[in-house]
């Protein structure tokens, strides 16, 4: 069983990717919280293996992940192989040890994890990857799904391949708690005069938090996926003035019914 979060479709293409090597069955890490249950109950087969599969915020776990998994109750579980992956622009500092220290609270272990590097699709800093840089950082991912995949198969324990950074204790231990009190403002979202009031924002949006009356107006319950703002077929929607004349990306080997179903 694969648990994955997804926002411009980075991680649910390596999440699809594993699935189908493993022929494990996906499941939407958004579509569980938002069904609003105070528990996460699923039943596992004999010798199931169980993977989380999510991007980086801020060198740390978006929080619904972390929510996720406090809600979380797995029957039959009797120390079934467990791994993680985390999407990234680059590095990812301990977010293992954030995940290992989350599954332990469940009396679970973690028995490798991973980092893959993809697109930059974080626009509210810095811009999206030029199509050649995009390109390359795919096909590498490719090959980095395929060692995943290996690891898996041969269920290795202690297996840690992950791009840390410099100083991680300080990216996640001190900038992450920054970025998730201080950073996620749903008020600095706006659609311009280009909205066409589609409904594509409010579809994709993995908190439920979009409604589209005219203009897309946003609740208080945001991940800072920027789902929204990167589906926008008319590129409308901004976060203040960080996005303004910034690009957009969503993974090609995602169609947007994937993430449209998934909510």
């Amino acid at each position: 069983m694969i648990f994955y979060f997804s926002g411009t479709g980075n991680s649910l293409y390596a999440a699809k990717n594993i699935a189908q090597h493993t022929n494990e069955e996906l499941v939407s890490i958004a579509a569980a919280e938002n069904t609003g249950n105070t528990c996460n109950e699923y039943t596992l087969k004999d010798n199931e293996i169980i993977g989380f599969v999510h991007p980086i915020y801020s060198w740390g776990p978006p929080r619904i992940v972390l929510e996720f998994i406090k809600k979380l109750k797995l029957n039959n579980y009797q120390g079934n192989y467990a791994f993680s992956i985390a999407t990234c622009g680059g590095n990812i500092g301990n977010t293992m040890k954030v995940m290992t220290d989350a599954l332990s609270k469940k009396d679970m272990q973690l028995d490798s994890g991973f980092s893959i590097t993809m697109p930059n699709n974080f626009i509210i800093m810095g811009d999206i990857d030029s199509k050649e840089a995009a390109t390359q950082k795919l096909t590498a991912a490719d090959e980095t799904l395929n060692y995943i995949n290996q690891v898996i198969e041969r269920r290795e324990t202690g297996a840690f391949r992950v791009e840390k950074g410099f100083f991680p204790w300080l990216l996640t231990g001190v900038i992450n708690p920054m970025f998730n009190k201080k950073a996620i403002d749903p008020t600095k979202f706006q659609a311009n005069d280009n909205c066409t009031s589609c409904g594509t924002c409010e579809k994709v949006c993995n908190r439920n938090n979009i409604t589209v009356d005219g203009k897309p107006q946003w609740g208080e319950s945001c991940t800072l996926c920027l789902a929204c703002i990167h589906y926008c077929p008319v590129k409308a929607i901004q976060y203040g003035k960080a996005t303004e004349n910034k690009g957009r990306y969503i993974n090609p080997n995602v169609r947007i019914n994937e993430m449209i179903n998934t909510k």
